[in-house]
């Protein structure tokens, strides 16, 4: 039995042979780019009818695409080779891989800090879910990363992994103050910010969505907020322990998911 991610495989080679994008095969399947990236990782099925298109599309027959005994007949390009349409694929095919943005997570925390900091209730655990939401209700919306930061599905919820390292620097740098206090008779680590952050390494559309995350849930417990993460997608379908992948926002459902998806988008995500 052929597998999701064979087939995923078999369909981002064949494309790539046929000098085909993600978003020329979207259009020519009537489904969004992030329907393709999600069925070349092996992450969704095909209907019938998408099937049919598809193999239209590849050039292939269904028998042969679904086969066990699938075979590429790949273009091979000199090594050190750089065409027009790989460049075109960079430019237009999402960035899954997340790349850690350290300057852009710094300025999120200081941002965040200078607008709560002042707020009871904002401690080091309310604090890394607001930086996750960030981050993944920015990359649901515009499919690319916002500071890159790799988050860990852990027991109160999802933790940045470069937390710890970039809190110790900005602290020993004189940018923040660390300081343990209680809240509601628990144990709290607080942070506050020295300086102020630098507005300049943010676009308009990152500072949306972060004033947006800031305003909805910077009043929430630490207990709320947990819980509440506790119910995306993206760290339900992780095991704990590991690394979630941003890909999840796109199984996203309401009240969790921040895109407005088109019909078609709809009935696939």
């Amino acid at each position: 039995m052929i597998t999701r991610k064979e087939i995923g495989k078999r369909v981002s080679a064949a494309r790539r042979e046929r000098d085909l994008t993600q978003e020329e095969l979207a259009k020519i399947l009537g489904i969004p780019r992030t329907a393709v990236t999600q069925l070349e990782a092996g992450r969704r099925d095909l209907s019938a009818i998408e099937l049919q298109r598809l193999a239209y599309a590849l050039n292939l027959s269904i028998d042969t695409l679904l086969t066990a005994s699938y075979e590429t007949d790949a273009v091979k390009e000199p090594e050190g080779a750089y065409t027009l349409t790989t460049a075109h694929e960079q430019a237009t095919d999402r960035i899954s891989e997340p790349i850690f943005y350290q300057e852009k997570f710094r300025n999120i925390l200081l941002y965040i800090l200078s607008k709560c900091s002042g707020k009871p209730n904002v401690g080091e655990t309310l604090l890394c879910k607001l930086l996750y939401f960030c981050d993944f209700d920015y990359y649901e919306i515009y499919e690319e990363h916002l500071t890159g930061a790799r988050y860990l599905k852990m027991a109160y919820g999802p933790v940045p992994e470069e937390m710890s390292t970039t809190v110790k620097g900005m602290a020993a740098n004189g940018e923040i103050q660390k300081i343990k206090t209680e809240f509601f008779g628990k144990p709290q680590t607080r942070y506050l910010p020295l300086i102020k952050p630098n507005l300049r390494t943010f676009s308009a559309a990152e500072k949306e969505v972060i004033d947006s995350v800031i305003e909805r849930m910077s009043d929430w417990t630490a207990l709320m907020i947990t819980n509440y993460s506790h119910n995306d997608k993206p760290w339900r379908a992780t095991e704990m322990n590991r690394p979630i992948d941003y890909e999840l926002v796109f199984y996203r459902r309401p009240p969790y998911s921040v895109r407005i998806y088109d019909e078609n988008e709809q009935d696939i995500i």
